[in-house]
């Protein structure tokens, strides 16, 4: 076994800038990254900034799990050097790796309409990562990955804001990444957490006990800087804004920027999967049907563990097909077909509006590619038809979810329909509910241990209709196995596989920030053991603090049922 990675020395060895040394820095910006006044980016691909340092960082936790993929030593994460670089100080960075990091632009899409309202200069050329600064490529394990620092301080897509993360936001990023990660859905992950002893920002949010919809307060907050680790953060929003610069031809370099960025995007993303040697017409059709299945795969497999993004605007969807950007997530509870924890989201980006939510990106990311193929018909036409067949791939994905979820052979559409329709009825924890099921009950005894309140006798008398047909269902697959009760209990193992025990309940994350502002991380690390393990059956102590309904006060309390994206 290789020996693990115990200093930034050795760290720096497997630096490897493939996006600095392949694409094109904006003309205006400086060599040494003293850019952080919001301004206009006209071309360019990024713009060399440097963060901007926490004041006496304080170490919060890192992923050892992440640690120990990427071949670095548990130690590494409170060392001196470690720390410095990983709250922002760039300024003492042993060779080979840059005393700066980047930044990079795109274009902001909401359920596929096209805005620039959000850029302060009503141009687009103002949007982009105005608090996320990228600080090093690297190659640790035969895998490459991006590091990029969340709440570093100001660059010049910061639109006048102050770059900071507050330390709510950051425990929750850094939390919930590596519990997605674990959920076996695929995940920007997260390689460490530090807190200022000193720094704070103001933001608006909720009174302690408030049961407002909207923040009514401004708050002190601690500032904090996550890491967020991934192969890396091209977007389907900045595959746009080159599309868009190159179909109005902005500047005469516009198509090759284009070109240049979707050819860096396969070699980020695609490479084991896009054979290069390939015309790049062809390449680009690949690209598009490959993503299709990644995006498909990615949102069904967010409905299997109840995950709602909350805000998947096309700047928030990873061209590379995993779940990007935490920012107004949230993970459903009482079921609701239109759960959407974010108070600006509205039922577009609501939970089981997500597929049509992504339908909406993917055509984004086809009608940006289009450039790149004008003029050949042929191509055009191909990448039309795997546009116009995502709703029909979406739609198979969705159904072999459900059909795993249930524990059968194949989607039965009936059997589904009824099922949510109790749900709905009835006042069920999706999660809780689901994973009861795994237990393959014969009556619903355990069941109602998901219910919120006692169903009427009628609607009791459909659940055990359901129930029994559910169970038919079930024995009728494991007949054709010859062993049924084998087959069952495979079943049963398979269903467990799928639904998960433990996951997010932001009633139980609140006090672990909470505890974290006063300098108490033990809830933080608690939570890490158990997030990381969702699938499995933990201690009975473990069982009755989260494994539990949501509490009745909760159900509308500010920054815990909903919450305004203030972070």
């Amino acid at each position: 076994m290789t020996e693990r990675i115990k200093t930034l020395d050795e760290f720096a060895k497997h630096v490897d800038y493939s996006l600095l040394n392949t694409l094109t820095p904006d003309p205006q910006s400086t060599c040494d990254g003293d850019d952080h006044d919001p301004r206009q980016v006209f071309s360019g691909h990024y713009v060399p900034v440097t963060p901007t340092p926490l004041t006496a960082p304080t170490y919060v936790a890192h992923s050892e799990t992440l640690f120990a993929e990427l071949g670095l030593d548990d130690s590494l994460a409170t060392s001196k050097d470690f720390t410095q670089l990983f709250s922002g100080d760039m300024s003492d960075v042993p060779a080979p790796m840059k005393p700066f990091g980047w930044a990079t632009g795109y274009a902001l899409s909401i359920y596929g309409t096209e805005y620039t309202q959000q850029c302060p200069f009503r141009t687009g050329n103002g949007y982009g990562d105005g608090r996320a600064i990228s600080i090093v490529e690297t190659v640790l394990n035969g895998k490459r990955w991006e590091m990029q620092l969340k709440g570093a301080g100001r660059t010049p897509y910061c639109r006048g804001a102050d770059g900071r993360a507050v330390l709510r936001s950051s425990v929750r990023e850094f939390l919930v990444q590596e519990h997605m990660h674990a959920l076996g859905i695929p995940t920007s992950r997260s390689l460490s957490l530090f807190m200022s002893a000193s720094n704070t920002v103001d933001r608006p949010w909720y009174r302690e006990g408030s049961h407002s919809y909207e923040p009514e307060v401004m708050v002190e907050n601690i500032t904090a800087i996550s890491t967020r680790v991934a192969p890396s953060f091209l977007r389907v929003g900045q595959i746009e804004l080159f599309a868009r610069r190159a179909r109005c031809n902005e500047h005469s370099e516009a198509l090759n920027e284009l070109e240049a960025i979707v050819k860096h995007l396969i070699e980020r993303e695609y490479s084991s999967d896009i054979d290069t040697t390939r015309s790049f017409e062809e390449q680009v059709v690949t690209l598009a049907a490959l993503f299709r299945d990644r995006l498909t795969r990615l949102v069904s497999g967010w409905v299997r563990v109840g995950y709602c993004q909350g805000n998947f605007n096309s700047d928030n969807c990873a061209a590379g097909g995993f779940t990007l950007d935490y920012g107004p997530f949230g993970f459903c509870e009482f079921f609701e077909a239109d759960y959407q924890p974010w108070t600006g989201g509205g039922r577009h980006f609501s939970f089981l509006n997500q597929p049509i939510a992504a339908q909406k990106n993917f055509d984004m990311f086809c009608r940006s590619l289009m450039p790149l193929i004008d003029g050949n018909s042929e191509h055009l036409s191909k990448l039309n038809e795997i546009n116009d067949g995502f709703s029909g791939v979406m739609e198979r994905a969705m159904e072999s979810m459900w059909a795993t979820k249930l524990g059968i052979a194949s989607y039965n559409h009936d059997l589904l329909i009824k099922l949510l329709q109790l749900m709905l009825r009835t006042g069920v924890d999706y999660n809780l509910f689901f994973r009861e099921l795994s237990s393959m009950p014969e009556d619903m005894a355990s069941l109602t241990k998901s219910f919120y309140y006692p169903p009427k006798a009628e609607v009791l008398t459909e659940w055990e209709a359901w129930l029994q047909t559910w169970r038919e269902r079930i024995e009728k697959d494991a007949e054709t196995q010859g062993d049924v009760t084998n087959a069952i209990a495979a079943t049963a193992e398979n269903m467990r596989k799928a639904n998960p025990k433990f996951t997010w309940r932001e009633w139980l994350i609140v006090p672990a920030y909470k505890a974290a502002e006063k300098g108490d991380f033990t809830p933080i690390h608690e939570l890490q053991k158990i997030l990381t393990a969702p699938y499995d059956e933990q201690s009975k102590e473990v069982e009755n603090k989260y494994y539990q309904l949501r509490p009745l006060e909760f159900f509308s309390a500010g920054g815990v049922a909903h919450y305004s994206c203030s972070s």
